[in-house]
């Protein structure tokens, strides 16, 4: 425990990382600047009328979601539906890669040079063969 003490000492301006929590890790925040009764209360009705519209945007897309699953239903797209059609394109967009291409053609190379040294391995066996007859 005591080194992480001295490593938070000696590095006191250290921005927390992600998700590390930033009051254990920077230490007392400064406080906040002093406000007016007038300017906490526009503050506050502020933050209440943001928290409303997310609660708002949170319900209306839990609404279009259900919406989604229902017309998805009707149209008998299933969840493995959409999973094969999601490899498909995937195995479309990476056999038209530049980078698949390359490694086709290479191996296509690579193949036809293996079949030729192959052919001509067995043929100086055969005539080893028909040598030794």
């Amino acid at each position: 425990m005591e080194d992480t003490e001295k490593g938070s000492t000696q590095h006191p301006d250290s921005v927390p990382e992600v998700g590390e929590d930033a009051v254990t890790s920077v230490g007392p925040s400064p406080p906040p600047p002093a406000l007016t009764e007038e300017e906490r209360q526009e503050l506050q009705e502020e933050l209440l009328k943001v928290e409303d519209e997310i609660q708002t945007l949170s319900q209306v897309l839990a609404v279009k979601e259900m919406h989604l699953a229902d017309l998805k239903r009707k149209l008998g797209i299933t969840p493995l539906s959409e999973l094969r059609q999601n490899i498909t394109k995937s195995w479309q967009e990476v056999t038209t890669s530049t980078a698949y291409k390359r490694t086709s053609e290479t191996l296509s190379q690579a193949s036809l040079k293996a079949s030729a040294a192959f052919s001509t391995v067995g043929s100086a066996i055969s005539r080893k063969l028909e040598d030794v007859r």
